[in-house]
Protein backbone atom coordinates (compact mmCIF):
# COMPACT_ATOMS: atom_id res chain seq x y z
CA UNK A 1 0.00 0.00 0.00
CA UNK A 2 2.67 2.35 0.77
CA UNK A 3 4.38 1.87 -3.05
CA UNK A 4 0.70 2.53 -4.68
CA UNK A 5 0.29 5.64 -2.02
CA UNK A 6 3.77 6.70 -3.13
CA UNK A 7 3.51 6.56 -6.83
CA UNK A 8 -0.28 8.27 -6.63
CA UNK A 9 1.30 10.91 -4.65
CA UNK A 10 4.28 11.48 -6.92
CA UNK A 11 2.57 11.39 -10.00
CA UNK A 12 -0.21 13.83 -8.45
CA UNK A 13 1.40 16.09 -5.59
CA UNK A 14 4.96 14.80 -5.51
CA UNK A 15 6.82 15.85 -8.53
CA UNK A 16 5.83 19.44 -8.39
CA UNK A 17 6.64 19.67 -4.80
CA UNK A 18 9.78 18.04 -4.87
CA UNK A 19 10.98 19.71 -8.03
CA UNK A 20 10.38 22.94 -6.64
CA UNK A 21 12.37 22.27 -2.94
CA UNK A 22 14.99 20.83 -5.16
CA UNK A 23 15.70 24.47 -7.06
CA UNK A 24 15.01 26.21 -4.03
CA UNK A 25 17.68 24.22 -2.71
CA UNK A 26 19.69 25.06 -5.61
CA UNK A 27 19.23 28.87 -5.18
CA UNK A 28 19.81 28.65 -1.72
CA UNK A 29 23.32 27.13 -1.84
CA UNK A 30 24.59 29.80 -4.15
CA UNK A 31 25.71 32.13 -1.28
CA UNK A 32 27.92 30.20 1.25
CA UNK A 33 25.60 31.06 3.78
CA UNK A 34 22.73 29.47 2.22
CA UNK A 35 24.24 26.01 1.99
CA UNK A 36 22.59 25.05 5.61
CA UNK A 37 19.63 26.05 4.22
CA UNK A 38 19.86 24.51 0.55
CA UNK A 39 20.41 21.85 2.68
CA UNK A 40 17.26 21.24 4.49
CA UNK A 41 15.61 22.31 0.87
CA UNK A 42 17.04 18.98 -0.38
CA UNK A 43 15.85 17.08 2.44
CA UNK A 44 12.04 18.24 1.92
CA UNK A 45 12.33 17.51 -1.75
CA UNK A 46 13.64 13.71 -1.10
CA UNK A 47 10.40 13.84 1.34
CA UNK A 48 8.47 15.19 -0.85
CA UNK A 49 9.07 13.37 -3.57
CA UNK A 50 7.97 10.07 -1.74
CA UNK A 51 6.75 10.81 2.00
CA UNK A 52 4.47 7.46 2.35
CA UNK A 53 6.12 4.93 5.01
CA UNK A 54 8.36 7.68 6.58
CA UNK A 55 8.63 9.38 10.02
CA UNK A 56 9.36 12.93 10.88
CA UNK A 57 10.86 13.25 14.29
CA UNK A 58 10.62 17.08 15.24
CA UNK A 59 12.75 18.53 17.56
CA UNK A 60 12.21 22.32 16.78
CA UNK A 61 14.48 23.52 20.42
CA UNK A 62 17.90 22.70 18.47
CA UNK A 63 18.46 25.03 16.62
CA UNK A 64 16.20 28.46 16.85
CA UNK A 65 17.52 31.01 15.22
CA UNK A 66 17.98 29.18 11.83
CA UNK A 67 14.45 28.08 12.04
CA UNK A 68 13.25 31.01 12.61
CA UNK A 69 15.44 32.71 9.67
CA UNK A 70 13.90 29.99 7.70
CA UNK A 71 10.18 30.66 9.26
CA UNK A 72 10.81 34.65 7.82
CA UNK A 73 12.32 33.92 4.57
CA UNK A 74 9.42 31.93 3.46
CA UNK A 75 8.67 28.77 5.96
CA UNK A 76 5.24 30.11 6.50
CA UNK A 77 4.24 30.31 3.01
CA UNK A 78 5.30 27.09 2.19
CA UNK A 79 3.77 25.46 5.74
CA UNK A 80 0.27 27.55 4.21
CA UNK A 81 0.57 26.43 0.72
CA UNK A 82 0.78 22.54 2.10
CA UNK A 83 -1.49 22.69 4.76
CA UNK A 84 -4.19 24.29 1.78
CA UNK A 85 -3.18 21.82 -0.27
CA UNK A 86 -3.89 19.10 2.80
CA UNK A 87 -7.20 20.62 3.17
CA UNK A 88 -7.97 20.31 -0.34
CA UNK A 89 -6.98 16.81 -0.37
CA UNK A 90 -8.99 16.08 2.47
CA UNK A 91 -12.57 17.28 1.40
CA UNK A 92 -12.54 13.26 -0.37
CA UNK A 93 -12.26 10.48 1.57
CA UNK A 94 -10.07 8.87 -1.01
CA UNK A 95 -7.35 12.12 -0.51
CA UNK A 96 -7.44 11.94 2.99
CA UNK A 97 -3.99 9.96 3.05
CA UNK A 98 -2.50 12.37 0.73
CA UNK A 99 -3.87 15.48 2.74
CA UNK A 100 -1.78 13.75 5.76
CA UNK A 101 1.33 13.51 3.85
CA UNK A 102 0.78 17.13 3.52
CA UNK A 103 0.38 18.10 7.24
CA UNK A 104 3.65 16.53 8.06
CA UNK A 105 5.10 18.48 4.98
CA UNK A 106 3.67 21.69 6.49
CA UNK A 107 5.52 20.98 10.13
CA UNK A 108 8.68 20.63 8.65
CA UNK A 109 8.54 23.22 6.05
CA UNK A 110 7.58 25.65 8.77
CA UNK A 111 10.59 24.39 11.27
CA UNK A 112 13.18 22.02 9.15
CA UNK A 113 15.99 22.63 11.39
CA UNK A 114 16.26 19.89 13.78
CA UNK A 115 13.93 17.52 12.50
CA UNK A 116 14.87 14.37 11.13
CA UNK A 117 13.49 11.94 8.49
Amino acid sequence: MKTLGNVLWFLFTGLGAGLAWFFLGILWCITIIGIPFGKQAFKLAKLSFFPFGKKVDANFGKHPIANLIWFVFGGFGIALGFAVTGIIWCITIIGIPFGKQCFKLATLALMPFGATV
